[in-house]
């Protein structure tokens, strides 16, 4: 009786145990991970929101608008511009409802380009045109400098979204920030797919053969990031080395343009579209190598527990 006393009175006296319970019950389940509601977010982050989209869904029909006007080098790079803004929709809504400082990094590039662009083309106007489109231009610096400013704000506040997805555990809270990192790095590699596809079938020195792959590269591309997104929010080993196999053709293909490009460097009137192709495959292996990086970290903690934190709460997979 004496020991039981003594254990009874020893377990009262033992300090609890902390609570690591991820803080994401009132968090929205997506696939690419939680984010928070719009409920969550404070009244300046709502209106910085709300500017941000609506200035960049003004851009798209401003890029629409000018690309029926515009020659075949200037289509191409407004082309690739309106897929560029297109996908800072995504990142920006992510950057914000999931504190992905990675999306919001990528998003201020980005519009740091569209203003670079603008400048460009305002500088090359003639005195005639320039009254017409002054006003344009001085809106879409206003706006841009706004969204810089705010998104740099937003980068340097405070994170908590690892530690209300992971709980208190440190490895749980790692583990997930390779896993958004990795989903950025996807999202980061078929834009830059998307843009180089475009590049290459604007290439004069490119064969028809070069543009039917190219053209199918979008649905390669679209194929791979799905079964990437699959393999890691079901941690199937094998669609990885799948993914992983999907990305060799793809180098190697990308090198032999290179090599092609480089070769017929100078033939052309302009080596805008040149100078672009190499500084867009550049951009691609860096991203790639990033993936791979992350991809191997997420790989290894299959099975570690982030996956039943993220989403058994919500019904959405079994653990």
């Amino acid at each position: 009786m004496e020991e039981e006393e003594e254990r009874d009175g020893s377990a009262a006296a033992a300090p609890p145990l902390p609570n690591l319970t991820p803080r994401h019950r009132q968090l929205i389940p997506t696939p690419c991970g939680p984010i928070k509601p719009c409920s969550e977010l404070s009244f300046p982050v709502k209106i910085y929101f709300c500017v941000t989209i609506l200035s960049l869904l003004s851009v798209i029909g401003l890029t629409v608008e000018t690309l029926i006007q515009q020659t075949e080098e200037d289509f191409t790079i407004s082309l690739i511009q309106l897929i560029g803004v297109v996908f800072c929709v995504y990142y920006v809504t992510r950057g914000i409802l999931q504190e992905n400082r990675q999306e919001l990094i990528v998003f201020v590039l980005s519009i740091l380009l569209v203003m670079f662009r603008s400048i460009v083309n305002f500088t090359v106007l003639s005195a005639e045109q320039k009254p017409k489109l002054l006003a344009r231009f001085i809106l879409i610096l206003l706006v841009g400098s706004f969204d810089v400013i705010c998104a740099i704000i937003l980068i340097q506040s405070q994170n908590m979204m690892a530690f209300r997805v992971g709980g208190a555990l440190e490895s749980l809270q790692s583990q997930y920030f390779m896993l958004n990192l990795c989903f950025s790095m996807l999202t980061f590699d078929l834009q830059a797919q998307l843009c180089l596809c475009v590049l290459l079938i604007s290439l004069h020195e490119i064969t028809l053969l070069h543009n039917i792959i190219s053209a199918t590269g979008v649905l390669w591309a679209c194929l791979k990031v799905t079964i990437s997104i699959i393999a890691i929010l079901k941690e199937l080993k094998p669609l990885v080395w799948i993914f992983l196999g999907q990305n060799i053709p793809e180098v190697v293909y990308l090198i032999y343009l290179l090599y092609t490009v480089i070769r017929e460097w100078g033939k052309g009137n302009s080596y805008t579209l040149e100078a672009a192709f190499i500084t867009g495959s550049c951009i691609s292996v860096a991203i790639k190598s990033v993936l791979f990086w992350a991809l191997i970290h997420v790989y290894r903690s299959f099975g570690q527990g982030l996956r039943e934190r993220m989403f058994s709460s919500y019904g959405r997979i079994d653990s």
